[in-house]
């Protein structure tokens, strides 16, 4: 009987795990990737950025490290609010399994690390 109990407790506790209920979420559960569109924009190659939370709770506020950012095309502010070293992301409302996609324009791509973000799960 004792056997059961401790098998049913370790099956109910590894699937609270992966659910994401076990373990909380991370600023690095954030992936951030960019590869190049082949466009030029004013003579600058575009590069597209793909921003994905890959755990099951939602991030809110997501602020990224901007410092020396720059482009030569517009992003939507909504999309990516540029603020001196800091970037926030959908002007800080919630980044689910969604993607968060923008576009820029500059020479190189620009590592544009996550620095903070809240962690909301229900």
């Amino acid at each position: 009987m004792a056997s059961t109990i401790n098998i049913v407790s370790m099956l109910l506790f590894l699937c609270l795990i992966s659910q994401g209920y076990g373990l909380p979420c991370t600023l690095s559960d954030l992936s951030i990737e960019q590869s190049p569109t082949g466009a030029q924009i004013q003579g600058k190659p575009e590069w597209v950025v793909t921003i994905t939370n890959k755990c099951t709770c939602v991030q809110v506020n997501v602020l990224l490290n901007c410092q020396g950012f720059q482009t030569v095309e517009e992003i939507d502010p909504s999309i990516l609010m540029v603020s001196g070293k800091e970037c926030l992301v959908n002007f800080g409302n919630v980044i689910s399994k969604d993607p968060i996609t923008f576009k820029y324009a500059w020479d190189k791509s620009f590592p544009l690390n996550p620095i903070s973000s809240e962690i909301g799960c229900s």
